[in-house]
């Protein structure tokens, strides 16, 4: 039981291959939070522009987007580039989608401690959004990453349309 649970959560790779694939994930995760931190610290409180609405959170909105830019073309090339979509615009409308729940789950985290627990602080932000948030949201994306994004759109819709298991499934 436990070695059929293993087996599927490598999708037919050694451990090796598995932890190699991990690090590299991890890796574009960090330049994708250097983008992020950065730019939303940029943006909320360097820059004297106003941006609409909440700054703070408008300000986790674009920087997530950009670093969701940064993390799809660094994966797709690097990270799972043997199973990557041959279909790049399918491909990354799906990478978005993930994102998009990403963010939210950040989001998420910096309004509950901005608006339920009143920590306005850039400190608490940075906590709340780009620390708990992110832990989350970096769990969230890599299994939606590694079974439904990068996994060839022709093997999962064959599965889907003859009920067959393959080694993905």
């Amino acid at each position: 039981m436990l070695s059929n649970l293993i087996r599927k959560l490598l999708r037919g790779q050694t451990f090796r291959e598995w932890f190699v694939e991990f690090l590299q994930f991890c890796t574009v995760g960090l330049g994708a939070y250097i983008v992020d931190v950065g730019l939303f610290n940029l943006l909320a409180y360097s820059l004297p522009i106003d941006l609409p609405g909440d700054k703070s959170l408008t300000a986790k909105i674009v920087s997530v987007t950009v670093s969701v830019i940064f993390a799809w073309i660094a994966n797709r090339l690097w990270t799972f580039k043997k199973r990557r979509n041959e279909n790049k615009g399918r491909e990354f409308a799906m990478f978005a989608l993930v994102n998009l729940g990403g963010l939210l789950i950040a989001l998420g985290c910096l309004g509950f401690s901005r608006y339920v627990l009143h920590l306005t602080t850039q400190f608490a932000d940075n906590v709340s959004g780009n620390i708990v948030g992110l832990v989350l949201g970096t769990a969230f994306r890599y299994v939606m990453y590694r079974y439904f994004v990068f996994s060839p759109a022709s093997r999962r819709e064959k599965v889907a349309s003859c009920g067959e298991k393959t080694a993905d499934a």
